[in-house]
């Protein structure tokens, strides 16, 4: 069957070749391991249960995991193999099994999800480059939307994804989302239960991509949406030669961003310091975790 899940609408015939994003028909994972430094009330105390999916269908230059996006990098795994690296995550205490970038894998894992009925809640961590009909298949088996909205505008979606439809079908991915899940709830310690958290990367010379996307956050969603204003964009792969994303964001860029969200009267704001923008923080892929 050729391959139409993700806007890319490769064709590819995934069980004989792989598609754009780098992966055959078998759901293939590089690490499974709490992660202490996602929004804090996905982290909490214990951590969120991280499991990094293997390829990418979206392949930004900037990429931080280059192995596990663009060249794939992982372990193919059973049903069962993956249903076990959940049970290993939860035995650890973690909140909630947090999957990344696993758009291309959706009816795989819409499969296992139904069987595998997580005790705590599933979190879809994705760059948000989905079709809305795709995530239908997830109703009903994710609590928590994690979705990014990266451009607004399809000058910069092209140049650094080659996605110049970015925003229409992120746009419309997130609607999707908040109709399915709604807005964040918590518990009695401030741990999410459900609902949708939208983050920004804010990305050196790019700032207007962010107030853009925040108000078409603040005029749709709403402004009582949980939103993430990462601060940690890192130069890393080719973007390291295309200025002006080859420096990192100044505090004066991050600064500007931060007042202006500010006064579009979001309610529910996580940012980040300047620390948040070190190589420490990205985690070592190695199959940790993985049920081998």
């Amino acid at each position: 069957m050729k391959c139409s899940i993700c806007p890319r609408n490769c064709g590819a015939d995934r069980s004989v070749n792989t598609g754009i994003c780098g992966a055959g028909d078998k759901i293939k994972i590089a690490r499974a391991a709490p992660h202490y430094w996602e929004e804090p009330c996905l982290s909490g105390e214990n951590g969120s249960g991280t499991v990094f999916f293997s390829g990418c269908n979206l392949g930004c230059v900037f990429c931080q995991n280059y192995d596990v996006s663009h060249r794939a990098y992982g372990a193919e795994v059973s049903d069962i193999q993956l249903m076990r690296t959940f049970d290993g995550l939860i035995e650890k205490g973690v909140h909630n099994l947090n999957l990344v970038t696993s758009s291309h894998y959706v009816p795989q894992l819409a499969k296992v999800l139904r069987e595998y009925k997580s005790p705590v809640p599933v979190v879809y961590n994705s760059s948000g480059y989905e079709k809305a009909e795709t995530l239908k298949l997830l109703e009903g088996l994710v609590d928590i939307y994690l979705p990014d909205i990266k451009y607004f505008d399809s000058a910069p979606a092209l140049k650094y994804s080659g996605a110049a439809d970015y925003f229409e079908y992120a746009s419309s991915a997130v609607l999707e989302m908040h109709r399915q899940v709604g807005s964040v709830v918590l518990d009695g310690n401030g741990i999410a239960k459900k609902g949708i958290i939208i983050r920004h990367l804010v990305l050196p010379g790019n700032i207007s991509q962010a107030v853009k996307v925040f108000e078409w956050v603040r005029d749709n969603p709403g402004t009582e949406t949980y939103i993430s204003v990462m601060r940690q964009y890192t130069p890393f792969g080719k973007a390291t030669e295309m200025p002006p994303v080859n420096r990192r964001l100044s505090s004066r860029e991050y600064a500007i961003v931060k007042q202006k969200i500010l006064a579009m009267g979001f309610e529910n704001c996580y940012f980040q310091s300047s620390e948040s923008a070190k190589e420490s923080f990205i985690p070592n892929f190695n199959l940790e975790g993985v049920d081998l």
